[in-house]
């Protein structure tokens, strides 16, 4: 991996302030908290009021980031939104938040890579500021998971949130973040997990036709669990660093009994892994920047450490990442 010049200097994030608890669930579907829990982790998640989208919740993150850091974002020169559920076809939720913004000679686009959106867009925030075709870039991960998920099938609805996360990534050669990375897809399973659209079909097997998340869940988690511990030793692989020496872990917060897999194929403690997924569920592209922040407002994630990051989802995409935290 070429030396990276790029470092996260700050972190915001927003969820709405409405929740969806277990106990509220059982009134829409035959379920139990008990059930949710012991399969999930899951005791609770924020749903987006009516009128509140995608740019609006990638914005309040952003604003977040701005009060807690002091920083003037007038010189971003790259806003990349990492969404599934835009406000749009057209235009990016990354130009709607640059309008909100006011900043005027910034790039804009947004990436959908589903649950390892902010991943993959870390991964090309790095490689732009590294060659030195941008200087500082937002990265934001946000999603309105609840628009497009169906309320009379438990077997997903139980699991999908809103909320939003945003780092702030800068050049800086003498102290950067990104350590190693490792990409991935498995396109062919991408009928395992989807949301239709103009297509009726995909590698010619019919599609159900709706603008709800369909998941086999069964088939997602056995891929998962198989992928990313392997992921996690390629991200290491070219390092001096062992996954004994990684501080923290924080994958994508699917499931917590995915992760809990996860954590025992690839032999790395539970103990040490950040999920944001217990208040919050899964929020696709926005789960593990909440999750760093969940470690920082804590003070469990302190400068200098080892971080493991790894998205996975909808794709089949995966993508790992090895940083130092350095705020």
């Amino acid at each position: 991996m070429i030396k990276s010049k790029a470092r996260i200097t700050a972190i915001g994030t927003y969820v709405p302030e409405k929740r969806l608890t277990n106990n509220e669930l059982e009134k829409l579907i035959e379920t139990n908290d008990e059930w949710i829990v012991q399969r999930t982790g899951i005791k609770e998640r924020r749903i987006s009021n009516i009128d509140e989208f995608t740019s609006d919740i990638g914005y309040k993150a952003v604003r977040n980031l701005m009060e807690r850091y002091d920083k003037s974002l007038e010189d971003v020169d790259m806003i990349i939104v990492c969404t599934m559920t835009p406000d749009f076809k057209t235009p990016s939720v990354a130009s709607i938040i640059q309008a909100k913004l006011g900043v005027k000679n910034t790039g804009a686009i947004d990436l959908n890579v589903a649950c390892a959106g902010f991943t993959y867009g870390l991964h090309i925030a790095n490689g732009l500021i590294t060659s030195g075709l941008n200087k500082k870039i937002l990265v934001i991960g946000a999603e309105t998971l609840s628009k497009i998920t169906d309320y009379g099938d438990r077997t997903t609805c139980i699991l999908f949130g809103d909320g939003g996360g945003a780092v702030l990534v800068e050049y800086d050669e003498e102290h950067p973040s990104f350590l190693s990375s490792h990409l991935g897809s498995e396109g062919e399973g991408g009928k395992n997990l989807y949301c239709s659209n103009l297509s009726k079909r995909m590698f010619e097997e019919e599609l159900v036709e709706s603008d709800k998340i369909v998941q086999n869940g069964r088939e997602v988690y056995k891929w998962a669990v198989t992928t990313v511990p392997k992921g996690m030793q390629s991200v290491l692989i070219n390092t001096s660093v062992s996954l004994n020496d990684v501080d923290w872990f924080v994958p994508h917060s699917a499931n917590l009994r995915m992760i809990e897999s996860i954590c025992q194929r690839s032999g790395f403690p539970i103990e040490k892994t950040l999920y944001s997924l217990v208040d919050y569920g899964n929020t696709s592209a926005a789960t593990i920047p909440l999750s760093l922040d969940k470690g920082v407002k804590e003070g469990l994630l302190n400068n200098g450490d080892k971080v493991l990051l790894y998205g996975y989802g909808g794709g089949l995409a995966h993508a790992g990442l090895l940083i130092k935290w350095e705020l």
